[in-house]
Order: C-alpha cells, then sequence, then structure tokens
C-alpha cells in the first residue's frame, strides 16, 4: 500500500465532476458515455493513488471492474440484490445494460494509459 498524493487529487478531481455530471447532466453523451469513461478514469486514479501497481495493471484492472459492473447491470445485480429503488445504487453502479458502455471503458482505459504516456515522456525531457 502507499498513498500518492498527485492521483488521489485526481481522483478526487474526477469524482466531483461525476458528481457534477450525476446531479446535472440529463443529456444522452455526457452522463452515459463520458461519465462511463471518467469513471474508468476514477477508478484507475484511485489505484494508483493507493496501491503500488503500474500504469498498464492499474488501467487493466479498472477496465475489467468496470465492465464486472456492466455485466452486473445485465444480469440484473440490482434487482436480485434488492437494490434496484436506490437512487444511490442506480446512480453508482448503474440500472441499464449498453453494449457501448464497454467502448467507453476502453476509452477512459486508453486515455490514461497515454497519458501517462505523455507524461513519462514530458519528465524524462525536463530530465535531460
Amino acid at each position: 500500500m502507499r498513498f500518492h498524493r498527485g492521483y488521489a487529487l485526481l481522483a478526487l478531481a474526477v469524482f466531483l465532476i461525476e458528481v457534477m455530471i450525476a446531479l446535472f447532466a440529463r443529456d444522452r453523451f455526457v452522463r452515459p458515455y463520458l461519465g462511463d469513461t471518467l469513471a474508468v478514469i476514477l477508478v484507475y486514479a484511485g489505484l494508483r493513488a493507493t496501491l503500488r501497481t503500474g500504469p498498464v495493471a492499474a488501467a487493466a484492472i479498472a477496465f475489467l471492474i468496470a465492465c464486472a459492473i456492466e455485466l452486473g447491470q445485465y444480469f440484473q445485480l440490482l434487482d436480485l440484490l434488492g437494490l434496484a429503488e436506490s437512487k444511490v445504487a442506480r446512480t453508482v453502479l448503474g440500472y441499464g445494460f449498453e453494449l457501448a458502455d464497454f467502448i467507453a471503458y476502453a476509452a477512459g482505459a486508453l486515455i490514461v494509459l497515454a497519458a501517462e504516456r505523455w507524461w513519462r515522456s514530458a519528465q524524462l525531457s525536463r530530465a535531460e
């Protein structure tokens, strides 16, 4: 375990954006797709803030968590757990299965990997 302040601040910032999206976005792109993309980035940042893991492993874990939640939606897990009426559970875990959400999750994973590569490159350039 570890605590990385930079990733923790990123996770906090993305979490706040996600809350704003959940409270105010009522459209067919930002809430469903951008929100799902940011959810993977949020989980990634949380993993990197607390675990000693590399970017690829953290991105893969974040992607797999998102996919598992989506599969839970497909199998109506909230209904099975008696949480279908919970507004919090529906907001956090989602309720409707969408095949296209997997693309949003993959986009989130690719974004963090590209950002890490860019950041590493920028750090190496500064060191030279």
